[in-house]
């Protein structure tokens, strides 16, 4: 089998010319709603914005097209040169019947910012799952700062049927290459209680933020090799450790956390049953299934010996329900087949929630790499809710704000890339009660 992808989705999330394009859209629908810190000298004239045509390696992202004489708007993204798919009614009965989804767009404020656009790409379908990772670094980033969690949960708060799904490493240094020798001292350390006061500050935190809910994706992968939080070097070890930090969760007054036990699909490093640490600690059991490896057809991704199917037959015989936290393409390239069965399957099988993840290579909407892919979702999805969303209208030219104004209360700077920031005339800021 080919080896496993490393993903770094807190550190090392590359988006390219799309990321451009998406921001510039970003940047047209909440113009109204942020302040616009000047760069230039007093009296200086705004840049001129050069827009990049829609070519075939940015299809997919949310494009800006400088129409004469009003500000730039947002148009339908380049995928919309395929047939267009026709709105599902918009009625109570035709958003019941969508199992609950989501897509990582990315961790910080800017992943929920892009939601709406999401939305508006899908026909106003809504997206009920909100799903971040807390940063592996330190033990500090896994306590869950405040400044990181608090807009995720006031996205979550704004409706009752949302969802926040947050992936919370088990040990520090995660993404950093420690040995296996070491792993497995960390693992014991845990076991032994070392580490429970930081899941106990994340879980206070979480409940202070008034997210009780929160299903928390603990440890995830651990059957592979990439993280620090694997559980290959000692598994006895692992699932005392698990079963530990479920404990200390679960005794902060208030809480209401699920906790998601969620593998890689197939063998990976070591079979995934051999982590399990037991129903009692357990709500939801999970898998991450990307289309990989090369040439593996998706009935093989199905059949294979920890796969799909054993993954579905598991939870049954557990009595848990399924999810699939990150969904994908792959090693496969723009696979319309792939996708047309993963949605299928997850029709099917229905699993508590699940979130594609939106970035290359994986992605449909901020890559553009996977045209055929990327329609075959939006078909599947597009205008499937309780009701569409309200059309994005043009908004007005920001005016300057000369050198040195501060940003209004109750707003944060975005980092939108340098290109949308010299057009802009300075960096956004956007107020957290906009949506």
């Amino acid at each position: 089998m080919a080896p496993r992808h490393r993903r770094a989705k807190v550190r090392r999330l590359t988006l390219g010319a799309a990321a451009v394009a998406a921001s510039a859209a970003l940047a047209s629908v909440l113009v109204a709603e942020v302040g616009v810190a000047q760069a230039a000298e007093p009296g200086a004239p705004a840049p001129t914005p050069v827009v990049p045509a829609a070519t075939p390696s940015a299809l997919t992202s949310p494009a800006l097209t400088p129409p004469e004489p009003t500000p730039p708007a947002l148009t339908p993204p380049a995928v919309a040169q395929l047939p267009v798919p026709a709105p599902a009614p918009t009625t109570a009965a035709a958003g019941e019947g969508i199992p609950a989804f989501g897509v990582f767009l990315k961790s910080d404020a800017r992943g929920v910012a892009r939601m709406p656009l999401f939305s508006h790409w899908l026909g106003g379908t809504e997206l009920r799952v909100g799903h971040t990772y807390l940063p592996g670094h330190r033990w500090r980033d896994i306590e869950g700062a405040a400044d990181f969690l608090d807009v995720w949960a006031h996205w979550r708060n704004k409706k009752a049927d949302r969802m926040l799904v947050l992936n919370v490493p088990m040990q520090e240094r995660n993404e950093e290459g420690v040995s296996d020798n070491e792993v497995r001292q960390l693992l014991r350390r845990g076991a032994a209680g070392e580490f429970d006061h930081h899941f106990r500050v994340l879980a206070e935190r979480l409940v202070e933020l008034k997210v009780p809910d929160t299903v928390i994706v603990l440890g995830w992968e651990m059957n592979g090799t990439t993280y620090t939080h694997r559980c290959g070097p000692d598994p006895e070890a692992w699932k005392k450790y698990w079963n530990r930090i479920v404990a200390t969760m679960r005794s902060v007054p208030g809480q209401e956390f699920r906790f998601d036990f969620t593998p890689s699909r197939g063998h990976d490093a070591v079979p995934w049953t051999k982590c399990y640490p037991g129903d009692d600690t357990v709500d939801v059991i999970g898998m991450d299934s990307y289309d990989q490896p090369n040439g593996m057809s998706f009935d093989q991704q199905v059949k294979e010996p920890y796969g799909l199917q054993h993954h579905v037959d598991f939870a049954k015989a557990h009595g848990k329900p399924i999810s699939y936290p990150e969904w994908g393409l792959f090693r496969n390239g723009d696979n319309p087949e792939y996708m047309r069965r993963m949605l299928a399957w997850m029709d099917e099988y229905r699993p508590l929630y699940n979130t594609l993840t939106d970035y290359c290579p994986h992605g449909v909407w901020q890559c553009g790499a996977n045209p055929k892919s990327s329609h075959v979702y939006r078909s599947a999805l597009f205008g499937r809710g309780d009701q569409a969303a309200p059309p994005l209208t043009p908004t007005p030219t920001p005016k300057p704000t000369p050198p040195g104004t501060t940003p209004p209360p109750d707003c944060t700077p975005l980092d939108l890339g340098s290109w949308v920031e010299e057009w802009l005339g300075g960096k956004l800021c956007l107020r957290f009660d906009w949506w």
